[in-house]
């Protein structure tokens, strides 16, 4: 089955057309402007591309109610939309996708798959938060998690990696791109992560504060900052950008830095050390580590942070990795800017990595715990959760229309 994954965002429309043994034919990777058609884009990577059996949509939020893909029909079409409030960045941009395929490509099956679902198996101890019943309960309010597809897949593929059955590891999988967050893998689920009710919580990232004291909000909305200005400082203008007070992007941060910039150094020291402490929250909800696991564009593409980061993590055993290729490396962890996810290149999923890049353990042989690098391949995750939901009982594909 050759499956569309469509990753619909609000800065970007990212396709993917896998075909048997998760193989990528085609991709695109677009920037959304006021100029871009999204469903002409839609339909002339279709037109381009090697015909698709079915479709699947990233979701960043599926609420407390979708743990599982849902094919897309009328009904739950209306289900979605009312959980456009949750990620009112990225879902709406999802179901935007999803009625122009409708209009252009009526016969063919489209299917929601839900970023937070990885994250559904975590423990009531880490998805509760101490608030009022009221909020809890009616309200929902609740630790949801977010990049789980990124997160599924580098605990599989560190798993391959380190030669060990997916079921007998303990891995803090790090995902870090313009978004970052980190989470405690035990066995292949999901026991406790970073970000929460939102993608704003947790680790330092490009533009969000991560973990901040509500306290402060509250005293800041007294002192006449509004909700829509909070709302805009906490997603666009806080974390590095914030700190540095000239860019979000992880490289020119370092090169800031590396000049003498005491904005810039100070920056990246918080960026590292929320990194390092929440890492060992990771390691305790485990209990252990086996292996560190870096993917992400940053994550991914820079040795000088993975370096930084593991320096501080002695106390836990973890070996400072080698700073492979470091000039390679640098470049590609700064494109597109801020760490964002950078695509991986057209080859089959399970290949082994070559030479020294790719997919690859960087800590010393032998040493335990491991430090590993995985290429970011949410498309592989969302385009298998579309066979398992198409290959259930009663779910034969259908066009989605109502």
């Amino acid at each position: 089955m050759r499956v569309l994954v469509v990753n619909a965002g609000s800065s970007s429309l990212k396709l993917s057309l896998l075909g048997e043994r998760d193989r990528l034919l085609a991709h695109e990777d677009l920037r959304r402007s006021d100029e871009l058609d999204v469903g002409a884009a839609l339909e002339g990577f279709l037109d381009a591309s090697p015909p698709a059996d079915a479709i699947g949509h990233r979701v960043v939020h599926g609420g407390a109610e979708f743990v599982e893909p849902l094919v897309i029909d009328s009904r739950s079409d209306a289900q979605l939309s009312r959980l456009a409030d949750l990620a009112p960045l990225h879902n709406p941009p999802a179901l935007e996708a999803v009625h122009e395929l409708r209009r252009r490509r009526p016969g063919l099956v489209q299917v929601a798959c839900f970023d937070t679902s990885f994250h559904a198996t975590l423990p009531a101890k880490a998805a509760t938060y101490a608030l009022p019943r009221s909020w809890r309960a009616e309200l929902g309010i609740r630790r949801f998690g977010f990049h789980g597809f990124s997160h599924a897949w580098a605990s599989r593929r560190a798993a391959d990696l380190l030669g060990r059955p997916l079921a007998s590891t303990r891995l803090v999988t790090a995902h870090i791109g313009a978004g970052a967050s980190l989470a405690a893998v035990a066995g292949g689920r999901s026991v406790d992560t970073t970000m929460g009710f939102t993608p704003v919580a947790g680790l330092v990232m490009a533009t969000r504060p991560g973990d901040v004291d509500p306290g402060a909000l509250l005293w800041a909305m007294r002192h006449g900052v509004g909700v829509e200005e909070a709302e805009g400082d906490l997603e666009h203008r806080s974390g590095l950008l914030g700190l540095s007070g000239r860019t979000g992007d992880l490289r020119q941060v370092i090169a800031g830095a590396d000049a003498g910039d005491p904005e810039c150094a100070g920056a990246y020291d918080v960026y590292v050390y929320r990194l390092q402490r929440e890492i060992g929250a990771m390691v305790v909800a485990l209990g252990g580590i086996d292996a560190l696991v870096f993917t992400g564009g940053a994550g991914e593409g820079s040795s000088r942070l993975r370096a930084d980061v593991c320096a501080g993590l002695g106390v836990l055993g973890v070996d400072v990795p080698r700073q492979d290729e470091p000039g390679a490396d640098e470049q590609r962890a700064g494109e597109p800017g801020a760490g964002q996810e950078v695509e991986p290149a057209l080859a089959d999923a399970t290949a082994p990595p070559s030479g020294g890049t790719g997919d690859r353990v960087v800590s010393s042989p032998g040493v335990s715990p491991a430090v590993v690098v995985v290429r970011s391949r949410e498309d592989v995750e969302i385009a298998r959760a579309v066979r398992r939901a198409l290959a259930s009982p009663g779910a034969s594909p259908r066009p989605s229309v109502g």
